[in-house]
């Protein structure tokens, strides 16, 4: 599932190629169709993404939310649109781009109130200045849930998802089963603030790095990271391999479904 980076991301694309201007909208699969005729000619006015919710709004007070899922993926690109080639929930064309939409988990049309009302149900995003990390914080102190559960919790924490979850961690030396209770707001903080520059970055480069400048490839004379993810990180996906600080096993387990990467040398906390 992308991160809150790609999200975002995403939607500065897609206003750079359709705000402002009359969209055609189609959905040649057949599962947007009442939803498509709705917005078919419609001004898309903006663009919002909260976490890994993105938000288009349209004139007339009418919004498509998105949510990508596991499977769902964009393509956005300059031209004609092409013939169409498997199934696409959403297309959206204009004279000089195009942009399709398949397998997502959400794709629906909603009015402001809707849009309001779900955007109340997301938690604060580090990428967005008008986040209140309270929010998270007044559940994080209070929860007997382990930092690495409650950070994948997107009422808490919109976007993040299982790299920048590793990766924060490792980089403030907490461990991920430390309960929610137990953790400090000089360390909540630190997290919070170390989030809102790494996702930033992320939506800059439209990739993840969280390797601080002392411990790129070049300084410590090793291999550049080779993943499909791209980017270079401490642990995650590392399983098995040495720890870049202490030179231990960097170990993987399951949490809540998902694996977990972490140093339990550097991570003891």
């Amino acid at each position: 599932m992308p991160e809150g980076h790609v999200v975002h991301s995403q939607a500065k694309a897609l206003k750079r190629a359709f705000g402002g201007r009359p969209v055609s909208v189609d959905s040649p699969q057949g599962r947007f169709d009442e939803g498509a005729a709705l917005l078919d000619g419609a001004t898309m006015t903006t663009t919002q993404a909260y976490g890994k919710h993105l938000f288009l709004g349209f004139a007339a007070d009418r919004w498509v939310h998105v949510h990508l899922g596991l499977f769902g993926k964009w393509r956005i690109a300059k031209g004609e649109a092409p013939a169409v080639r498997g199934l696409i929930r959403l297309r959206l064309v204009n004279d000089t781009h195009h942009a399709e939409l398949r397998g997502p988990t959400a794709c629906e049309v909603l009015t402001d109130e809707e849009r309001a009302a779900a955007v109340s149900r997301i938690g604060p995003d580090p990428i967005r200045a008008d986040s209140d990390p309270l929010r998270a914080w007044e559940r994080v102190t209070r929860s007997r849930v382990a930092i690495g559960a409650l950070l994948m919790d997107q009422r808490l924490f919109a976007g993040v998802g299982n790299i920048y979850r590793a990766e924060v961690l490792f980089r403030h030396e907490i461990s991920p089963f430390r309960p929610g209770v137990q953790v400090s707001w000089a360390d909540f903080d630190a997290i919070w603030t170390d989030l809102t520059v790494l996702m930033a970055d992320g939506v800059r480069r439209r990739r993840i790095d969280t390797v601080r400048p002392e411990h790129l490839p070049e300084i410590m004379g090793r291999r550049a990271r080779r993943d499909r993810h791209g980017g270079e990180v401490y642990v995650y996906r590392r399983a098995g391999l040495p720890c870049y600080l202490c030179g231990d096993e960097v170990q993987v387990t399951d949490m809540q479904a998902r694996n977990l990467y972490w140093c339990a040398t550097c991570q003891r906390a």
